[in-house]
């Protein structure tokens, strides 16, 4: 792979899955660390420590939600200070890696 510094920057990934119901909580929690940038998706489904979570099951309707961002190494720590506290509220895992982000017309770390 290429690592041009003018077309990559090195940044850190954080994916986090919670409670949908908790969605509201966390995008609070990221602001409040002064995020700039995310994504999330509503209706994850998949199987975890609480079990298998199927956003198609219209008996059991207990769903995920997943949150990914990229940001600087400094940020992230920002979030995993703010999140570790809330995580296990929360009801999920955050998980973290480095990543790359190409250089586009406008950045939102």
């Amino acid at each position: 792979m290429f690592n041009r510094a003018d077309v990559l920057i090195s940044m850190i990934r954080i994916e986090i899955v919670i409670d949908e119901e908790k969605l509201g909580d966390l995008i609070a929690l990221l602001r409040t660390a002064d995020v700039r940038g995310y994504t999330f998706m509503r209706h994850g489904g998949g199987l975890g420590s609480r079990g298998e979570r199927r956003p198609d099951d219209i008996a059991l309707e207990e769903r995920n939600a997943v949150v990914i961002l990229a940001c600087e190494e400094k940020q992230a720590e920002r979030v995993v200070m703010a999140l570790r506290p809330k995580l296990k509220e929360y009801g999920g895992m955050c998980l973290i890696s480095d990543c790359k982000w190409i250089i586009g017309p406008a950045a939102s770390y």
